[in-house]
């Protein structure tokens, strides 16, 4: 799609609040994904093309929390295989959907993830040393959850930020670190999605690098910005976004 120059910097500063909200908590995708719509790109197009952004700002996103030493490695090897794996299924799926299907699936995510984190807010835990993955049952229940993740991931993955950071403060990790691990689990799956929709022509690498450009450096502002202000910030952050997206779903557009 040709960009224009309003359009150019509509695509970079969406892509860079988005990318700083991905960093501090996840739901970038809640705001770039409709905004790619918006602009012109039919909804499938916009799903594909949206993971470029994704991508190059999970690459600031890690290498932020990589360099501050944020990245419990144990968890990140034990949720990685299984979300791979899933995200080939949930990529599958969305080149199969039709444009009209995917925006009404889209819609509903929209709704269900601003309900559930604004009726259950995730608890401020205090930093402390991050517990190891469980053995036996749990292990596996984890598992399949990480599984289930990576199709809705490769599928939609508007919101899954969330959905991960969830996860991971359930089993004791402060909200810092379960970012920590979430971006570069995003970052990897996310890569796998991008070569995988290359093979059905989906992208529009134009708007898809526009989006990256911003995404990128807000990704870096958003970590930088969480470990300066603490898990309380992040947690007062994530709710003022899900509120915002709320008002704009009820408003419509």
């Amino acid at each position: 799609m040709p960009l224009d120059l309003p359009t150019t910097f509509l695509l970079i500063g969406a892509g860079f609040f988005a990318g700083t909200l991905n960093a501090i908590a996840g739901g970038g995708s809640l705001v770039s994904l409709p905004l790619l719509i918006f602009v012109g790109l039919p909804a499938t197009v916009a799903n594909a093309t949206n993971r470029i952004a994704l991508f190059i700002g999970g690459i600031g996103a890690t290498q932020s929390f990589a360099k501050r030493d944020l990245i419990p490695a144990p968890w990140f090897k034990f949720a990685l295989p299984p979300a791979l794996v899933g995200v080939v299924f949930g990529t599958w799926g969305a080149t199969r959907i039709g444009d009209v299907a995917f925006e009404r699936v889209l819609a509903v995510v929209l709704l269900l993830a601003a309900g559930l984190i604004l009726w259950k807010p995730l608890r401020i835990l205090e930093e402390a040393e991050v517990p190891t993955p469980p053995t036996g049952a749990k292990r596996w229940w984890l598992i399949v959850a990480f599984f289930g993740l990576g199709i809705y991931s490769g599928f939609i993955q508007a919101g899954v930020g969330f959905l991960f950071v969830a996860l991971f403060a359930a089993q004791g990790i402060d909200l810092i670190r379960a970012n920590g691990i979430k971006a570069p689990l995003i970052l990897m799956f996310t890569g796998l999605a991008i070569a995988l929709f290359a093979f059905t022509g989906l992208l529009d690498w134009a708007a898809g690098l526009t989006l990256a450009g911003g995404q990128f450096f807000g990704a870096k502002f958003g970590v930088r910005l969480q470990v300066l202000k603490g898990q309380r910030w992040v947690r007062s952050v994530l709710i003022l976004a899900i509120v915002a997206f709320s008002i704009r779903l009820l408003l419509g557009g």
